[in-house]
Formats: C-alpha cells, structure tokens, sequence
C-alpha cells in the first residue's frame, strides 16, 4: 500500500518557478510539462545569472544529457549555490557510466547532498558500481530482472548512509525509490513510454515542480513517476509513436481532473 496523498497535488496553484539547466533535445518538452501542470520554467545556464536567479525560483532540476564543458561549469556552479542556498534541487544522471566525464560529473553534481537523485535503473546500477548492460542514455531490459531489481534496492538502500537526506530513484518496467527508512515499488506504465525521448527528463521536471510547491522529497518522487506512467496508461494504444507520445503530454494537463491516484500499482514498505 501506498501512503502517499495524491488528492491534491496537481494543478500547482502557487506556481513554483522551477529553473531547469536540461538536455537541449529535450529542452522545450520540459518547459510545456512543467506549465501542464501549473508551474513554472525557466531554462537559464549562463553562470553570471545565478546570483540573482537564485532569489527567485523554488527549486533547481540538473540534467546530464548534452554535456559540454560550458554546461559542465553551470552544472557544477548550480548544485554548490543550491546547496548553500538550501535549495530543493533534482540531478538527473543521464547516461551515467557512458563515460569517465560524465561519471566525475555526476559525482560531483552528487556529493553537493540534492534532495533527489534520480536515473534509469541502468544508470543507477553504473552509480551504485554494479555491472550494466546498457549502452548509450537509455536503459536495458538485462538490467531489469527481479534478481537485478533486489540487487539495486538493497545497493540504493547503501547509498543513504553515505547521503542520509537524499531520495534515490531509479525508473524502469519497476521504479524503485528508496530512503534511509522505506523503500516503494511502483509497477505503472506502459513499454511504449521508453519509446520516445525526454520521458525520464519530463519525471525530473516534475520531481522539481513538486518539491518547489513544498512536497516532501519522498511524496515528490512518488508523485511525479506515478503521475507520469499513468498518463501513459491513459494514453493508451494509439497508432503510431508520435500520437502517443503527444497523447501521454496531453494527459499530463487532464489526467489531474481525475481521481488518479486509484489505478495506482505498487507497495511501500520499511527496510528490515
């Protein structure tokens, strides 16, 4: 059983500014999710801003994907502000174990203690040193076996000793979402979802809009992947990838008229 209250989550009346430093292919995606669903986006890299930025927004999404050294540099400068800003702040660690760049940046982006962390359970194994068959940014069903599942959760469950006060989050067929307590398991959506870009970008974004409307880190993460998969659901068996993935945004601003939160699958529960 889930205990988390989903009934009144979404539309977000106070419209949390949320400032996303993304994958550009993914970039405009982000930016009408987060409007979808009553916040508010602004995509902002350029280091000489931050000072002033920061008084504004509610919280900070760092994204991975298209790293360059430029983007390195704003990543960096924005998770060490957040954290002395005590700014609730998402990394999204795409393509984690594509590379010695990539990884040495998201350990650094890490090691500034974010309130989430979150990747495809490919990525989440490469974090936690576990052996992946990914290739490439996008996850791989080898990696998604019950017994490679257990294995992840209890490496996650690890990784809260060392980070006491960040969630960990990896999406796949399950998404598993662990803390120092509890652990949940959420068994919504559909194949088709891993089928076009920006979905794990567009759960980021979401995890974002929530803590910065003042969700907690835990209620956040559940929300937002619960939310998303069953938009998907509801988007259903349309011919073609492109209408569905138009249909699965569409849904991100009309699945909330509905009770949603009662085709929810999945369990919570405590570590033992």
């Amino acid at each position: 059983m889930i205990k988390t209250n989903f009934s009144k989550v979404f539309p977000l009346e106070n419209a949390p500014l949320v400032h996303c430093i993304t994958n550009e292919v993914t970039c405009e995606t982000l930016a009408n999710a987060l409007l979808y669903v009553g916040a508010k986006p602004i995509m902002a890299s350029d280091t000489r801003e931050f000072k002033e930025l920061f008084q504004q927004t509610d919280s900070l999404l760092l994204n991975l994907g298209h790293l360059s050294e430029e983007r390195q540099k704003s990543l960096v400068a924005a998770s060490k502000l957040a954290k002395k800003l005590q700014k609730p702040t998402v990394i999204d660690l795409v393509g984690y174990g594509v590379s010695q760049v990539r990884d040495q940046v998201g350990r650094w982006l890490v090691a500034e203690r974010p309130t989430v962390v979150k990747g495809n359970i490919s990525e989440l194994r490469n974090f936690c040193g576990l052996p992946s068959y990914a290739r490439g940014v996008d996850g791989s069903v080898l990696d998604q076996s019950e017994t490679a599942i257990e294995e992840l959760s209890e490496a996650m469950q690890k990784l809260t000793t060392t980070y006491p006060n960040t969630i960990f989050l990896a999406t796949g067929s399950q998404d598993i979402i662990v803390d120092q307590k509890r652990i949940w398991c959420l068994k919504n959506g559909v194949p088709a979802l891993d089928r076009f870009t920006g979905t794990g970008d567009i759960v980021g974004a979401l995890i974002a809009a929530l803590l910065g409307s003042g969700v907690s880190a835990a209620d956040a993460a559940v929300t937002a992947v619960s939310y998303f998969n069953l938009c998907g659901e509801q988007a259903g068996d349309l011919i073609g990838l492109a209408a569905f993935r138009q249909e699965t945004l569409n849904q991100l601003s009309i699945l909330m008229e509905k009770n949603w939160w009662t085709a929810l699958k999945g369990w919570e529960k405590q570590w033992t």
